[in-house]
């Protein structure tokens, strides 16, 4: 396994990052565990990426999550020094205030119950799951500032961010004196090319790491759907329609591209997909989400 220092850290990460956001359903939670633990033992994988809202398929806006952040801190409990985790907040997980969004109070009551859940008293790496509107980016710097001093969190980071949203977040942790985000993390793919064009350049002239996610697009640029075929069983598209972005002529153009640069270099399209994605500006690691053990062996392979 390669590693990439986090900016602004001594943290080591892996190049690969293991998504859990189906962690519960369809991953159930002892096969979730074991993947954990299998992608550190046999990949050295060490960074785990989760949310408070994380809950599989089994999620609606306003639900309660914390499955997903249960099923990790199990994973890692014997192990905790290891590992580089990573959760988030921000997405809609009750009906009181604090239950959506990123106000400081928000902030300090989800990162603690974050903290029960995965069995720990810090974690590596918080991101602001989205964009708060309601919360002005000083009292956000001010309120992750409070957390880096107490040591509930060793970096922070944001998700879902535009460059003009995460511009003025930086200009406000500078104003604080607090440090500016370690990660953003977006969604990039070869079928969504949007953060290059200004939002990976702001992160790469500002120091920020780039994690992005969706970077096998549902699947889609794994080889398993094919222009004219249905959906293979046990697919995202035949599983979670909905959560899948629809499938056009150009979307087939850019999978069969896909396939044939990854046959020309001798590797699987999963592993062009990932090479590709880290190769972008700033990219310091790239999250994969799975199912089975040899997925992992699959995205490992990556970056060997």
């Amino acid at each position: 396994m390669q590693y990439t220092k986090i900016p602004g850290t001594d943290m080591q990460a892996s190049r690969i990052c293991l998504g859990t956001m189906t962690f519960g359903s369809p991953v159930a939670g002892p096969d979730a565990v074991r993947l954990v633990r299998y992608a550190l033992e046999e990949h050295g994988v060490n960074f785990i990426d989760t949310a408070n809202m994380y809950e599989g398929y089994n999620r609606y806006a306003g639900s309660a999550g914390g499955v997903a952040e249960e099923i990790v801190g199990e994973a890692v409990a014997h192990r905790r020094g290891d590992y580089i985790l990573a959760t988030k907040v921000g997405m809609k997980v009750g009906e009181a205030p604090e239950d959506e969004n990123t106000s400081p109070e928000a902030i300090r009551i989800q990162l603690r119950r974050s903290l029960v859940r995965m069995r720990t008293d810090y974690v590596d790496v918080y991101y602001l799951h989205r964009y708060d509107p309601d919360t002005e980016p000083h009292a956000v710097a001010r309120a992750m500032g409070e957390e880096l001093r107490a040591g509930t969190i060793r970096a922070w980071g944001v998700s879902n961010y535009t460059a003009a949203q995460l511009a003025a977040l930086l200009a406000a942790a500078a104003d604080e004196g607090v440090p500016a985000p370690a990660l953003c993390q977006p969604a990039l793919s070869m079928l969504n090319t949007g953060a290059l064009e200004e939002l990976l350049p702001l992160c790469e002239k500002e120091g920020v790491g780039v994690v992005p996610y969706q970077l096998l697009q549902g699947g889609m640029l794994t080889g398993k759907y094919r222009r004219g075929q249905e959906a293979p069983a046990g697919s995202r598209l035949a599983e979670k329609p909905e959560w899948m972005k629809p499938f056009t002529d150009e979307t087939y153009d850019v999978i069969e591209r896909c396939a044939a640069e990854a046959a020309a270099e001798g590797v699987t399209m999963t592993q062009h997909a990932l090479r590709w994605a880290l190769a972008q500006p700033g990219v310091v690691s790239a999250l994969v989400g799975v199912k089975r053990e040899e997925q992992i062996d699959e995205a490992a392979g990556a970056v060997r």
